[in-house]
């Protein structure tokens, strides 16, 4: 049987499998890339459905660093306006509040993902595609993967393996009972860089400006939501209209629309023997405030920065330090994610007067949209 070596096997060809391959390739580390579909050498038109994502400006960073920013299509967003439906109070994050030209930019995956994939092209990573990856148990300072490429067997040989795949097993599953409509609309006037967060007792409203349209993520409770992704256009557009109001203008036209269920995972550990697990993998979060691939991202520039040295990536105490290195941040991201949605989910009224209150304290307040926008952006650097 064929055998392959390489220090890390990185099964997920995904954004954040590839970043975290282009980052380990700067710092001379040998890596193999494993997805688990055919990689084309030019993907087919309409291989992806539509799917927004809010990158934000610390991603922009990594991206740049790892040479694949200048190829994303992306729109900036400048302002963000957060409100809640049926209830006064406002808060407007801007882009100079926290000293940068932008809050973060608007891209669609399957564009991110082809200029990530077509960056590792050029950095000569070597792929293996269509690959069912399973896991050999692990040795005292190896770790192997038994694929098949084309029905043919092939060994892979490493000192660690990342899951970069997705969801993966064992993880712990919170429901919240929604369920995520995704679209673009086109609106009158053509959008500009302002996106809008609109909280309902149904769910969080996002909209985000892109290419002059608008990307909807709207997440609504699972039975309205069935009635709403398969209303026709005109009752889409109205039902949107009713909960985000005239201030982005007339309502055009809505594309095709998707939906998925939303749930918050998590895995007890992000480490195992000689594993490592990062983006959805370790974590998959509730799209408000779209802090999910961001905090993805971030796990695999610090998977990179801890190995840039480290003799052996898969030692006991190198993943343990990359391990505590993570913790923060990802339990302040979860932590706030899930905290926005239980507080604005809530329809008593004094929840709803405290959560105008929190708004107009907020817009009041420089320093503290500052460090509320930094530390949405940056994770944990942003803490004084």
């Amino acid at each position: 049987m064929p055998v392959k070596q390489a220090e890390i096997l990185i099964i997920g060809g995904g954004p954040v499998g590839c970043v975290l391959a282009l980052a380990l390739t700067q710092a001379q580390r040998s890596v193999v890339l494993i997805e688990r579909r055919a990689l084309a050498a030019e993907p087919a038109p309409g291989a992806y459905a539509f799917r927004p994502i809010a990158l934000s400006y610390a991603s922009r960073l990594i991206l740049e660093r790892v040479g694949a920013w200048a190829s994303v299509p992306a729109t900036a967003i400048e302002q963000v306006h957060v409100s809640q439906l049926g209830a006064p109070g406002r808060t407007l994050l801007r882009a100079a509040d926290a000293g940068l030209p932008a809050l973060g930019y608007v891209t669609d995956y399957a564009a991110l993902n082809d200029a990530l994939t077509a960056r590792t092209r050029a950095a000569g990573i070597d792929w293996l595609d269509r690959a069912q990856a399973e896991a050999v148990e692990p040795g005292s300072d190896a770790i192997g993967l038994r694929c098949s490429r084309d029905g043919e067997a092939l060994d892979l040989v490493g000192r660690c393996v990342v899951h970069a795949e997705g969801t993966s097993e064992g993880m712990r599953l919170r429901s919240y009972g929604q369920t995520g409509i995704v679209a673009r609309i086109e609106t009158d006037p053509p959008a500009r860089h302002c996106a809008f967060e609109r909280f309902t007792p149904d769910g969080p409203l996002a909209l985000l400006p892109q290419a002059g349209g608008y990307a909807v993520v709207w997440s609504l409770r699972d039975t309205r939501a069935e009635t709403v992704v398969a209303a026709p256009d005109a009752a889409f557009l109205e039902a949107l209209r009713r909960t985000i109001g005239g201030r982005i203008g007339a309502l055009r036209a809505v594309g095709p629309r998707a939906a998925h269920p939303l749930a918050l995972r998590e895995r007890a550990s992000r480490v195992a023997p000689r594993q490592a697990y990062v983006g959805n993998a370790a974590q998959t979060l509730h799209p408000v405030a779209g802090q999910g691939l961001n905090l993805g991202l971030r796990d695999a520039w610090d998977l990179a920065e801890h190995w840039r040295r480290a003799p052996d990536p898969g030692a006991a105490d190198t993943l343990g330090a990359f391990a505590a290195a993570r913790r923060l941040d990802a339990r302040v991201t979860v932590g706030m994610t899930d905290a926005l949605l239980r507080s604005f989910g809530s329809a008593h009224v004094l929840m709803r007067a405290g959560r105008c209150m929190a708004m107009t304290a907020l817009d009041l307040l420089p320093p503290a949209r500052r460090f509320f926008a930094r530390r949405m952006i940056f994770g944990p650097s942003a803490i004084p």
